[in-house]
């Protein structure tokens, strides 16, 4: 598999349309205007995933504060996400992009390290996407303990 490409700061966004836990669609350039935390992680209800979301849920009041809308984003489907929100009682939109073609576009699936293997898969990472709808922060292969808490302090949040 050839090397994703990975996105820069200032480099626009590439658009997407992906559904919601209701099935809603949610446009990444319906939300110009607002600084988007966009995050992506390889599956909802994982030990690792469910970290960082709560990390997230618990930053939310903060973040958003600040000006910054949070998104999740995995390849599992709206159902699954609908019981992960539930059952960690997540206040922002996980959407479902079960073609990874947004992930794909984001540089955020290809070839990764899981315990010692190269395996392809979703690489956790973080974008910060300003009002323009450019990228400000693009940060890959993060670890899900502690990133939300080093993304506020870069952040000033």
């Amino acid at each position: 598999m050839a090397p994703t490409p990975r996105l820069n700061p200032g480099d626009t966004a590439p658009d997407f349309t992906l559904d919601d836990t209701d099935g809603k669609p949610v446009t990444l350039s319906g939300l110009r205007g607002q600084k988007v935390i966009v995050y992506a992680y390889p599956a909802a209800m994982t030990p690792g995933c469910t970290t960082q979301a709560c990390d997230f849920r618990d930053s939310l009041q903060s973040l958003a504060a600040a000006g910054y809308t949070v998104l999740g984003i995995s390849p599992d489907s709206p159902a699954k996400l609908a019981k992960f929100v539930a059952k960690e009682g997540l206040t922002f939109p996980l959407l479902s992009d079960p073609d990874k073609s947004m992930l794909q576009a984001w540089g955020a699936y290809g070839e990764k390290q899981s315990y010692g293997r190269t395996i392809t898969g979703v690489i956790r990472s973080t974008f910060v996407v300003d009002e323009e709808g450019r990228i400000e922060i693009a940060q890959y292969a993060v670890k899900a303990t502690g990133h939300v808490a080093r993304l506020r302090r870069e952040l000033g949040v």
